[in-house]
């Protein structure tokens, strides 16, 4: 590591970075503080081959990090200052915990002399850290500093992946360090660190219950992406001609096209056909499926008493939600690697006849939509702008969606017709906010690939800031507003559920082409349904930042695929 350096002697803050680079990071997305001086000071005079991604909020560089870990597979950095820029950080912190996705969050702070004297942004973050992230340190003392790093990224992307954050006090940046001590190992600095398969004992008894079935479901969540497992589960859903489903999380470890792909079931996203598929299967397995809320409708789908199976990485997803009759707890792409080198021990094997019944269920939903997406009703329907987003993108476009409006359309109905992470949102938490910043951080993880941000103007309203952030670095971005001038989720919730007591939900209508305008962003305004896709397609086009602003169908009026919704 070169730079003005003219003997041995390091600083905490030194060999921070140098940490960083030797885990082989790229991309930090962080904003600038003044306890972080001596941190930003080692990033400006060291050459580490990273780039500093200046945000206007620590709450989006904590999106950014986590769209960019995504879709690149890479641990998510992000940083920001002590007081007011760590509690920013905390929402993105949560949501990375949650999802099982690698991050590290580095917050500056003040010097450990001053704690306790009341200085200016005092704050515990250890404690205030330890309830959202996997793993959490104070680097109080310089002959630690290594190692506490080198234990936040192993911490970071060993199962269960997660987030990590380590407070830097101001005085450590400064102090002396050994520079002995400031190696890395490279391999935790991506997804995948230390996998471990699962009992050959618990596979087999899982292949078994689940061969003994006559019409089983595999629900696949996020797990089998995180962990690689994609080619696998394609092996045996072909296999066994199974039907396989997915939660959101889970979208895109088989392309939706696949005739053994049921799509999204669950509350968000699931539709009456692809729920039957499951209420009437004798058997579920879940591989990296938590089987939470959304996932089962509350626990109703499956119903109640149905034989599962359960294979997860982490022990407490385990019978959390049904009394399964098999096990197996180990990285669920080796456990889908094991249970197709059981199928293919067996000579006779069973035919499920999935793609059947997958067929059946997917005619039923598709008319349905088809039939409201291709409806000249002003306000423009949500089903008409998915179809219409769905036939202008490539395949391998990057779509990222803020869990409110456009969640459960895209989840059910923007069929995925590749393998990988090319559509998410951050379903663990939920927060508004997050379309923007995390799309921006997967179009710096992904330079070459068309990625687009859908939010409502709900969301709009949080990140908006960071359409700065875009067009200073030239993200070729297309942001997408469903315009409807309310907190359409609650507003939706009051409806069906609070005899129509609509009470704060509602705001005044924003000019959100004439906002973008003004960070200079290229910007339309549809209201027309029939000149939708052309000017869709002319933003999805254009070489810098667009976007489109939609006047849409509020969501209390509408149909969207949420069961909670539908009478």
């Amino acid at each position: 590591m070169a730079g003005d350096q003219t003997s041995n002697a390091m600083r905490g803050a030194e060999a921070v970075v140098t940490q960083l680079a030797g885990h082989g990071v790229k991309h930090i997305f962080g904003l600038c503080g003044d306890t972080s001086l001596p941190f930003y000071d080692a990033l400006a005079r060291l050459n580490h081959g990273m780039a500093h991604i200046l945000t206007r909020d620590e709450r989006s560089a904590s999106y950014m990090a986590d769209g960019y870990a995504r879709v690149t597979r890479k641990i998510g950095i992000c940083e920001g200052p002590s007081g007011g820029g760590a509690t920013y950080m905390a929402p993105g912190l949560v949501e990375a915990n949650e999802s099982s996705i690698p991050m590290l969050s580095i917050t500056t702070d003040v010097s450990t002399g001053s704690a306790g004297r009341f200085p200016l942004t005092e704050l515990d973050q250890k404690a205030m850290f330890a309830p959202l992230t996997k793993w959490n340190a104070l680097a109080s003392s310089a002959d630690t500093l290594c190692t506490l790093f080198r234990g936040a990224f192993r911490q970071a992307t060993s199962p269960r992946m997660g987030a990590t954050h380590i407070a830097l006090p101001f005085d450590v940046q400064k102090a002396q360090v050994d520079p002995q001590s400031a190696w890395a190992d490279a391999r935790f600095g991506a997804m995948g660190a230390l996998r471990f398969a699962p009992d050959a004992g618990d596979l087999e008894a899982v292949y078994q219950a689940l061969t003994r079935a006559t019409r089983p479901v595999v629900i696949c969540g996020g797990g089998v992406g995180l962990a690689g497992g994609e080619a696998a589960l394609r092996q045996l859903a072909e296999g066994l001609d199974l039907v396989v489903a997915t939660t959101i999380s889970g979208q895109g470890c088989l392309p939706e096209t696949h005739a053994n792909c049921l799509g999204v079931v669950g509350s968000n996203g699931g539709v009456p056909a692809t729920r039957a598929v499951v209420d009437e299967a004798d058997f579920i397995l879940f591989i990296g499926c938590r089987a939470g809320s959304v996932t089962t409708e509350r626990w109703r789908s499956p119903k109640p008493g149905v034989a599962t199976a359960h294979i997860d990485v982490d022990p407490a997803a385990l019978q959390a939600a049904y009394h399964s009759q098999a096990l197996a707890l180990g990285d669920a792409g080796l456990a889908l690697e094991g249970l197709v080198a059981l199928m293919q021990e067996h000579k006779s094997r069973p035919n499920f006849a999935g793609a059947t019944r997958i067929a059946r269920a997917k005619a039923e939903k598709f008319a349905a939509f088809e039939a409201l997406a291709k409806s000249d009703d002003s306000p423009i329907k949500p089903e008409r702008i998915v179809a219409s987003l769905r036939r202008v993108l490539p395949d391998n476009a990057i779509v990222v969606a803020d869990p409110g409006t456009p969640c459960p359309y895209l989840s059910a109905y923007f069929e995925i017709r590749a393998t990988g992470k090319t559509l998410f949102s951050n379903r663990a938490h939920g927060a508004l906010g997050y379309s923007l910043a995390a799309a921006a951080g997967a179009q710096v993880g992904q330079p070459n690939r068309k990625v687009v941000s859908v939010m409502g103007d709900g969301s709009f309203g949080f990140t908006v800031g960071e359409l700065e952030t875009v067009v200073r670095l030239g993200l070729p971005i297309t942001f997408i507003v469903m315009s409807n001038s309310i907190f359409g989720w609650i507003k939706a919730g009051q409806k069906t559920g609070f005899g129509e007591r609509y009470y704060s939900v509602d705001f005044s209508r924003s000019q959100h082409a004439a906002i973008a305008e003004a960070y200079g962003v290229k910007s339309w305004s549809v209201d027309d349904p029939r000149a939708l896709e052309t000017v869709l397609a002319q933003a999805v086009a254009h070489d810098g930042p667009s976007l489109v602003d939609i006047i849409t169908q509020p969501l209390p009026d509408a149909r969207a695929p949420v069961s909670e919704w539908v009478a």
